[in-house]
């Protein structure tokens, strides 16, 4: 069993990528830190992000964008991104076994684990284009 050892100034930062639902930078974070009246520096924010990332308690992901964002929901589960405002959004299909097997027969690697992220424009800036 891994050992996990929440500081305080941990258990801040994983609250606050447990209760965002809109897949956080670490400037989001820090941002609804200072909001919440916590004042952590930082690197203090980057090396919880990081040792909450290390303990799987929350994932990383690196969605082509300058910055990481931050997602607490463990189970499988894919991203889509909208190629407009920048939200990003969880999907729930799973990604196909023949796809999986494809992928596997073309490269030779035993596949261990599959993220796809999708691209497109949400419905928010879908309904403000003028026809």
């Amino acid at each position: 069993m891994r050992h996990i050892n929440l500081t305080s100034q941990r258990q801040a930062v994983y609250n606050i990528v447990r209760d965002s639902h809109d897949h956080p930078t670490a400037s989001d974070v820090m941002n609804r830190l200072v909001e919440k009246g916590h004042n952590l520096a930082y690197g203090t924010v980057y090396n919880s992000l990081r040792y909450l990332t290390d303990k799987q308690l929350i994932r990383e992901l690196k969605l082509g964008e300058a910055a990481s964002r931050y997602d607490a929901r463990m189970d499988e589960h894919q991203h889509i991104i909208c190629e407009v405002c920048g939200a990003v959004d969880e999907v729930m299909t799973h990604v196909p076994e023949p796809w999986m097997d494809s992928v596997a027969k073309e490269t030779g690697y035993s596949i261990g684990h599959a993220h796809v992220v999708f691209s497109g424009v949400c419905p928010s800036c879908r309904s403000k284009v003028v026809n």
